[in-house]
């Protein structure tokens, strides 16, 4: 069963006092709970439609619709692949193609060793500097395999 620890309890409640509606405490309670566990279980969407006093099926909308939410666990490393147009057009496919075969597994899996997962993702927003894809909050941009292959050894 999922709970909060005290400290983001503290937080909810500082929270509430800034936010006129519990709705609006959404987003900062997901990611919330992501940090602490990493993904966000349904037990942990349950937790938050409780504590918030809302439909759990509000705040499983919420974590299905965002693409920064996570309902399973990722890799130590969540790689997130481009494939929107100026993407696709750049070559991003090629560049999915080459990291599921240097992994060894396929777009929305996770490797073995839990270091890496590989998902798709829409526009990020670095359209003039395509193919691109995220770790983390870091982006590469102006992808090539050989350019990728350099990234991954650096995060070995």
């Amino acid at each position: 069963m999922f709970i909060l620890n005290d400290n983001n309890l503290r937080r909810v409640e500082e929270l509430k006092k800034r936010y006129p509606a519990v709705q609006a405490l959404t987003l900062p309670v997901l990611w919330m709970v992501q940090e602490q566990e990493g993904y966000i279980s349904q037990d942990a969407m349950k937790y938050v439609a409780e504590l918030l006093h809302m439909p759990y099926g509000h705040v499983l909308g919420v974590v299905t619709f965002y693409t920064m939410f996570h309902s399973v666990p990722t890799g130590r490393y969540h790689i997130e692949v481009c494939t929107n147009v100026s993407c696709m057009l750049k070559g991003s496919d090629r560049i999915l193609e080459h990291l599921e075969h240097r992994l060894g597994i396929g777009c929305g899996q996770t490797t073995p060793d839990k270091k890496f997962t590989v998902t798709e993702t829409e526009c990020m927003g670095a359209c003039g500097f395509a193919p691109m894809f995220a770790i983390g909050e870091e982006y590469h941009e102006n992808l090539t395999p050989e350019k990728v292959d350099r990234i991954l050894e650096g995060l070995s």
